[in-house]
């Protein structure tokens, strides 16, 4: 795990619906902290600062609380249907020393040989739910397609990861695959149709 990302939040004073749109105009984002067995906290952020802390990578946060310093993670964004813009922040506060849920990108690497041939690479699943201690969260999960040729796919259960980290997401759902060209399945499906006429002249004749 890297060194803390801070997180500059200021506490709210004021609450309700006039109250969030007037930070928003401020260039502010309204924020809910919650952490179990303490009061929740209304909090706000920059949305710049907000927007830099998405874009780096980071899974775990640091904010200050009174005069401590507490992890949190990200547990929900709310965005405008229209504008995308971030209206509220759920922020989750969590002991180092216990194990948390959390979700982290997968990384596709190798060359499939299934794509060489003229297969087409379809990836079904970017990210992974896993359960571990936030030291141990890694910043992704590689995939490697070095072995993947035309149909077949890799599933979740089939992710090489650390034996101190647990994947949540079901283990059959397919992560990538490579299928075959559109062409190709024609062709098998008309192949298909023959073997199965001239199986049933063979039949008749023995008749």
């Amino acid at each position: 795990m890297t060194s803390d990302y801070i997180l500059d939040t200021i506490e709210r004073d004021s609450y309700g619906s006039k109250s969030a749109k007037k930070l928003r105009r401020q260039g502010m984002v309204p924020v809910s902290f919650y952490f179990h067995g303490s009061d929740n906290l209304n909090l706000a952020i920059d949305r710049k600062t907000l927007q830099l802390a998405l874009q780096s990578g980071q899974h775990i946060f640091v904010i200050n609380v009174g005069k401590k310093k507490q992890h949190v993670q990200i547990k929900e964004l709310q965005y405008h249907p229209v504008t995308d813009d971030i209206l509220h922040v759920d922020l989750m506060g969590f002991k180092m020393t216990e194990k948390i849920s959390i979700t982290v990108p997968l990384v596709i690497v190798g060359e499939a040989p299934g794509v060489k041939l003229g297969g087409i690479l379809t990836q079904n699943l970017n990210l992974v739910d896993i359960f571990c201690l936030p030291a141990d969260i890694p910043e992704n999960i590689e995939v490697d397609i070095s072995d993947l040729d035309i149909g077949q796919h890799i599933p979740v259960s089939d992710l090489v990861i650390a034996e101190n980290i647990e994947i949540q997401s079901s283990p059959e759902t397919p992560i990538i695959a490579v299928q075959a060209p559109r062409g190709e399945e024609v062709e098998e499906v008309i192949e298909e149709e023959i073997e199965g006429l001239y199986e049933e002249e063979e039949a008749d004749e023995e008749k």
